[in-house]
């Protein structure tokens, strides 16, 4: 399962073209009654079931585990349902958040995608944008992978099946689909709360009654995850030895990590004592939220997010540090070096679990790149029309390691005032440019992650060896560094662009798994469950302190006692709990975490609603470009929005559901 792997039998056809999966796991309708039910082995047929949850073509499934290569073949049938999480616009923990800004009014340059609607008021319960549970609208159809690995562990676990099984590889194999089966139920959780647990098919004979499924309240959803990750977790192998072939396959670090999101994210506001959603009931009366709040679920986040810790400990996976290189490159590009490549250096040190379904990763680094090699003249191929928000630009800290309004020493209350960089700001700014205020004074993140007018851009291929800021943004409107459109905010997204990126003709790009989990993130689950379960302390400054040194900022106890207008602010839990959001918020940018965490924490509707803003991309010169414009507005309505809808179809064809609040 290398991400550069390509394999001659065809099976890596159908586990990562995207183009062939889309079109594969499409759905048939049958008058007001719709179902998927066959794997893509198998082709497709209607039935009367909405879940999926019947098998049919019983011979045809036999024939698929009669040997080891068939069944290996279903087994990646089963991972072909992992979403590609790498392209932004099929990403709605990018696309619906509000680090970025979309514009699609070119298909050539930009995939459109319905899931970009998703933050512009386009859900809506006729036809669900992303529908996880049907496949839908930019979403993989997440209860027929259910069900394709439910087909599987009923072959498999039958010693009498695929004869040619040895011992080890069949358990192994369990484990990983058990994994997968936990994960597409995480999946739905995390965006509809409450949901039918598919734990088993139904047999052919199943009745009418049998096949309509009801909801599951969260507490037991949430249980039934986390037993199954424990069980597959106690099978999976610690590391993947055969690097050549099975790179972004499931291990046990993989699946603890998991279970640590699963129970940092049901202890959250959104899930645990969440009074908004204390009438919510089954058909049958039977409620599906618990409104009381409980800490032993942030003590049970705690200890899975610990284990989750040890375990990457054992396997040897450590927050990441760009190696010594042989050209000498500052302090200020070697820190710098380190946090852009935690995200986009393919398999380094931090990486938990890269996902290689779909093997591309080369839309979001076109969507990232700056054009700033200007010996190539007038911009490579496609060009980005995604940026990063000001509001995003403001989330980083300041070069004090605290939030730019809360810097008693740096002024930032105009972000849009003038200024010349000078030599000492050269590894960031180009040296005699003028550019904004915000741009300056801004911690190593910002730099790191953020392309801008004027900002610098270390790659492997610049030229100098003793001054490391030869590739440079010029971004205002006809400048040499745009031969094509400049993003809609002026900004770029320079992390998940790969350092050896080069424009040549046609460009070359290095493909790179797209980390869904990495240690850094874990750490901080980690501090955020023990402050919520026993409020600041040491391990709780530990493990932010450590993914903050990685990003070369001081301790939070230095930074805030020593440059906060707010000095005390570490020390409360309250306070620390905001510093935590932040951290993840900075951290993660452009990783696919922050929507999510905003559903989890009940913050949504303060932070994805409003004006989203950009700079003025057509200014000719600094104080016509240097202008914060409105480029649309989003919408959030509150409690509805934290919750996704079910399709009005699926509530006909199945009684036993319900309609989540409000929609």
């Amino acid at each position: 399962m290398n991400c550069n792997k390509t394999n001659s039998n065809g099976i890596e056809k159908m586990l990562f073209g995207y183009k062939k999966h889309r079109v594969l796991f499409g759905r048939p309708r049958c008058g007001i009654i719709f179902i998927f039910i066959l794997s893509p082995l198998f082709g497709t047929s209607c039935k009367k079931s909405y879940l999926n949850v019947v098998p049919d073509n019983v011979a045809t499934i036999a024939n698929a585990f009669a040997s080891k290569i068939e069944a290996e073949k279903y087994l990646f049938t089963c991972y072909s349902y992992i979403p590609n999480n790498e392209n932004p616009t099929f990403n709605p923990g990018i696309s619906a958040g509000d680090e970025v800004f979309f514009t699609d009014n070119d298909p050539s340059l930009v995939n459109i995608s319905d899931v970009m609607q998703l933050d512009f008021g386009g859900q809506n319960t006729s036809n669900p944008i992303a529908n996880y549970m049907d496949g839908t609208r930019g979403a993989n159809a997440n209860y027929k992978a259910i069900r394709d690995c439910n087909v599987f562990l009923d072959n498999v676990s039958n010693p009498s099946e695929v004869p040619d099984l040895d011992i080890d590889t069949r358990t192994r194999w369990i484990a990983e689909v058990q994994f997968l089966k936990a994960y597409y139920h995480f999946m739905m959780f995390r965006a509809y709360g409450p949901i039918p647990i598919i734990d088993k098919n139904l047999p052919i004979s199943a009745s009418l009654d049998q096949m309509h499924v009801k909801r599951q309240s969260v507490d037991s959803v949430v249980n039934y995850i986390s037993n199954l990750l424990d069980v597959a977790a106690a099978k999976l192998p610690l590391t993947i030895t055969n690097t050549t072939n099975e790179l972004g396959r499931i291990t046990s670090p993989i699946a603890l990590s998991l279970k640590a999101r699963l129970l940092a994210t049901a202890a959250s506001p959104l899930f645990n004592g969440n009074s908004d959603y204390s009438s919510f009931k089954n058909a049958d009366g039977v409620a599906l939220f618990n409104p009381s709040y409980s800490v032993a679920k942030w003590q049970r986040a705690a200890a899975a997010c610990k284990a989750a810790i040890d375990l990457c400990a054992t396997a040897n996976i450590k927050l990441y540090t760009f190696p010594a290189q042989t050209n000498h490159l500052s302090d200020t590009t070697m820190t710098e070096m380190s946090i852009r490549n935690a995200m986009s250096e393919p398999w380094n040190s931090e990486l938990i679990w890269g996902l290689t379904t779909n093997n591309n990763t080369n839309f979001i680094q076109m969507a990232g790149k700056g054009e700033f090699d200007f010996n190539y003249g007038s911009g490579a191929q496609g060009d980005p029309l995604i940026g990063p928000t000001i509001k995003m630009a403001k989330m980083f800290y300041t070069q004090n390691g605290v939030p730019i309004d809360e810097d008693k020493t740096l002024d930032f209350t105009n972000i849009a005032t003038l200024r010349v960089a000078t030599h000492a700001e050269r590894f960031n700014i180009k040296e005699g440019e003028t550019t904004a205020r915000l741009n300056f004074d801004r911690e190593p993140r910002y730099y790191a992650d953020l392309g801008f007018d004027r900002g610098i851009w270390y790659m492997a291929n610049s030229p100098s060896l003793t001054d490391e800021n030869t590739f440079y943004l010029m971004l205002r409107n006809t400048e040499i560094s745009t031969g094509g459109t400049v993003t809609p905010s002026g900004m770029y997204m320079k992390k998940v662009l790969n350092w050896h990126f080069e424009y040549n003709n046609p460009y070359q790009s290095v493909n790179y798994p797209w980390p869904e989990i990495r240690l850094a993130d874990i750490y901080l689950l980690y501090a955020e469950a023990l402050n919520e379960a026993q409020g600041p302390g040491s391990d709780v400054y530990n493990y932010v302190n450590q993914v903050r040194a990685r990003a070369g900022l001081q301790s939070v106890q230095t930074s805030w006692g020593n440059f906060s207008t707010n000095p005390t602010k570490y020390t409360t839990q309250a306070g620390m709990r905001v510093i935590i959001q932040r951290e993840r918020s900075i951290e993660l940018c452009f990783e696919g975490q922050r929507y999510w965490d905003l559903l989890r924490w009940k913050t949504a509707a303060q932070e994805l609603a409003g004006n989203v803003t950009g700079w003025t991309v057509s200014g000719k010169t600094p104080d016509l470009y240097y202008r914060e414009i409105t480029l649309n507005t989003r919408f959030f309505v509150t409690p509805r929005d934290y919750l996704w809808p079910i399709e009005d179809q699926d509530l006909l064809v199945n009684p036993n559901l319900v309609q989540n609040p409000n929609w």
